[in-house]
């Protein structure tokens, strides 16, 4: 059976924290209870508006995460300079505006391949792994692999917000298989997320070409009621057993 890894963001950690302004709840301690849960990477995603996570909180994660630490980013320039100089594991490309909520949709690599582009490039002279948060478009998977970047994390938005079981959630998983199908094929590691939670997860888990999930929101809302480590350990156990209960009920 494959080992799908679980990259646990813990940006809402910091969320809390920066509602009263003051030092907690810990996103640094937060990673900690995640590793020890099971987690195979901690993902933050430092934006221009630094509404949740903050750069020292980056500079601190690089010090103490014992796992992949990867920053989802824009292209902004004075973000690109932040990744450069604390040098993380993995730097997640993804779109960015002010209003809105969480990250909306996938970059659009076609369009912005100029300053995508240079990112990229930038990154990689640093030997930071650079992935680019997209849409599960063959177009879009295609110029990632153009641009050189090591992997694509597919936007699993459409398939999260359509009512688990329904014809358009299957269809939309369709659409998942096939763009992570055509990522292997084009040498991209292949990686998802955006909306996952402890219900419809296995099935993106069980997607063969899938390496890895980046999962947030639903696991810090349960950890308010059982506890960071154990939210984690939970959304490990869900990732690892997709296959056998999958097979088990076709």
């Amino acid at each position: 059976m494959k080992h799908v890894a679980l990259g646990v963001n813990v940006d809402h950690v910091a969320t809390v924290r920066e509602a009263r302004g003051g030092k907690e709840p810990d996103p640094v301690w937060a990673a900690t209870l995640a590793q020890l849960g099971g987690a195979d990477g901690i993902t933050v995603h430092l934006r221009e508006d630094r509404r949740h996570i903050q750069d020292h909180d980056v500079r601190r994660l690089k010090d103490v995460v014992q796992v992949k630490l990867n920053l989802e980013m824009s292209v902004a320039p004075d973000i690109v300079r932040a990744a450069l100089s604390v040098r993380p594991d993995q730097a997640t490309l993804v779109p960015e505006r002010r209003q809105e909520l969480t990250t909306e949709g996938g970059l659009d690599v076609v369009r912005g391949a100029v300053r995508i582009g240079r990112a990229v490039g930038a990154l990689k002279k640093r030997n930071i792994a650079a992935s680019l948060f997209v849409e599960p478009l063959k177009k879009q998977v295609e110029h990632a692999a153009r641009m050189g970047a090591a992997a694509v994390e597919l936007n699993t938005g459409r398939y999260a917000n359509a009512p688990y079981g329904s014809r358009r959630a299957q269809e939309e998983l369709k659409t998942l298989k096939e763009a992570a199908d055509l990522a292997a094929g084009l040498g991209l590691k292949v990686y998802a997320g955006h909306g996952l939670n402890y219900i419809n997860v296995r099935e993106v888990a069980a997607i063969p070409e899938i390496e890895e999930l980046n999962i947030g929101h639903s696991i810090v809302s349960r950890a308010l009621f059982v506890g960071l480590s154990q939210a984690v350990r939970e959304m490990v156990q869900m990732i690892q057993t997709a296959d056998r209960v999958l097979m088990r009920d076709e």
